[in-house]
């Protein structure tokens, strides 16, 4: 008999003393892939760490390796002679063998026979990762692109403090929705091309009423139609510095990391304060950041700067276009010094509503008039807990805001703020609660003096339950005081409860 045969019978007798072979179905498949996975192939004897020429062996080994190539070493580089055969051993080892040998004797024919459960698995498991392969690679609509979306069911209704003085008639409970889907694109790797597209049926008069502060961060008025709501793209240049680009991108986006790590129900108590500073609509524009590349989680400096254009898609630079003298520019840009865990940041926005010569959704009780130039500061800080429980995360923020008084009893200054705490795992594993109190921007100073009574109030509370990784469930109750700039200063209460599916 040949000496590759008589090695090879080997494994195979010892096989025979086992228990009849077992069922594919009822082989260990991970201790197969395991086996094969972590053998390493050696192409000459000598690579073995505890073969030496002296061993009863070496010669055989020899030839099984320089002629066949299918003798494999272990993690460790050794070959481990005086160690016993697991079936699935001697199983990919038949297999690699197999590979060489050109004609199928009777003795090989045997250990077909009988390792042709184990043979079948390997055989197998290559047959099924290619179909895998080929059904995600037909399957799939990009090779480059991934698709993120949510649906956003929100019922609710809103109680007014007195209805007819605020000239409300409607306050049934309803439900709206929001929907979105956001496209991931990639071409390199490192850069992101954006595209939102998005709709809802939220109406003015209830969630996403501007002047009375009930905006929900989740409403959306496009009236059941779906439309482009961002797009914009996002490359790195070198370790430290992004930059961003697109037709329709806000201020916001265009940051090295988010000033706030609360999650509103509200849109006014969004980013630490969703006024003067940090509030925004889409635009035209562009935007860099720098971030000081140090070890993760180690605090670290960071600076934005980013333009948009409200109207930077009109050529008339008398109603239009970038940087023009009828362009809507809102310059924002932020330092920011922290870690993943806390931060400290300032930002200061620039606001020059030229074509219209007021400010878009600017509005007070007392003193109106709003010049279409603003300017203003706003400090937010973050801390998180390292471990989730009964200390919450918390969020503040500060705005101060400047306006280009032209006439007497025109407001020169408004404030706004907001307080948030947020509890990760809240009574159960995966589940989030949040409380937050605010303002609205209200007006402090005007020009040649005044009352500037104009202060409010804002607060809500929420608790998120996590029905599955896909599903949530939220409850929230919201109160708001005093807000109603564009009809009266009438308290207002609301309850939702918003459930959100992720796909």
């Amino acid at each position: 008999m040949k000496l590759f045969q008589q090695l090879l019978v080997a494994p195979a007798a010892l096989g025979l003393m086992a228990p009849l072979a077992a069922n594919a179905a009822e082989l260990n498949i991970d201790a197969v892939s395991d086996y094969s996975s972590d053998s390493e192939q050696v192409t000459s004897v000598s690579q073995f760490t505890d073969v030496y020429p002296t061993d009863w062996a070496y010669q055989a080994l020899t030839n099984l390796v320089e002629r066949y190539g299918c003798v494999a070493a272990d993690e460790s580089g050794a070959f481990r002679g005086n160690r016993a055969m697991t079936r699935y051993e001697a199983a990919a080892l038949l297999n690699s063998c197999l590979d060489s040998v050109a004609e199928v004797t009777d003795d090989v024919r045997r250990l077909l026979n009988e390792f042709g459960p184990e043979l079948a698995v390997l055989k197998g498991r290559v047959d099924g990762l290619e179909a895998r392969v080929g059904e995600f690679e037909a399957g799939q609509f990009s090779s480059t692109t991934k698709l993120k979306g949510k649906a956003i069911f929100n019922l609710g209704a809103l109680d007014y403090d007195d209805r007819d003085k605020a000239g409300q008639t409607n306050d049934a409970v309803h439900l709206n929705y929001t929907w979105q889907a956001a496209l991931h694109t990639s071409f390199t790797g490192s850069d992101l091309l954006y595209t939102r597209l998005k709709t809802g049926n939220f109406n003015s008069d209830t969630f996403a009423d501007t002047g009375a502060g009930t905006y929900l961060a989740a409403a959306n008025k496009n009236g059941d139609t779906i439309k482009v709501d961002k797009l914009w793209y996002t490359f790195p240049v070198g370790d430290s510095l992004k930059v961003w680009v697109g037709p329709k991108i806000e201020n916001y986006y265009m940051l090295a990391s988010s000033p706030s790590v609360y999650k509103p129900v509200l849109k006014s108590l969004k980013l630490g304060g969703n006024g003067a500073i940090y509030g925004a609509s889409t635009g035209q524009g562009f935007g860099a950041a720098w971030t000081q590349q140090v070890e993760p989680g180690a605090p670290r400096f960071a600076v934005s700067a980013n333009y948009v254009s409200k109207n930077g898609s009109k050529s008339d630079p008398t109603d239009g276009g970038l940087l023009t003298d009828g362009s809507q520019d809102y310059f924002l840009s932020k330092v920011e010094y922290g870690s993943p865990r806390w931060q400290v940041s300032a930002a200061y926005a620039y606001k020059n509503d030229k074509a219209k010569s007021k400010l878009q959704g600017f509005g007070t009780k007392s003193g109106r008039t709003w010049t279409g130039e603003m300017d203003g500061i706003g400090l937010r800080a973050y801390w998180q807990p390292e471990e989730v429980g009964a200390v919450p995360s918390i969020s503040v923020g500060y705005d101060i805001a400047n306006i280009d008084a032209q006439a007497t009893g025109d407001a020169e200054t408004t404030n706004a703020w907001m307080a948030g705490l947020t509890w990760k795992d809240a009574f159960v594993a995966g589940n989030k609660a949040g409380l937050a109190i605010g303002s609205t921007q209200y007006v402090t100073d005007k020009k040649g003096g005044g009352d500037t009574d104009d202060e409010n109030l804002i607060a809500e509370a929420w608790y998120s339950f996590k029905v599955s990784d896909n599903i949530s469930v939220t409850p929230a109750v919201f109160v708001v005081n005093d807000v109603e700039s564009r009809k009266d200063g009438s308290e207002i209460f609301g309850a939702v409860v918003q459930t959100q599916f992720r796909f």
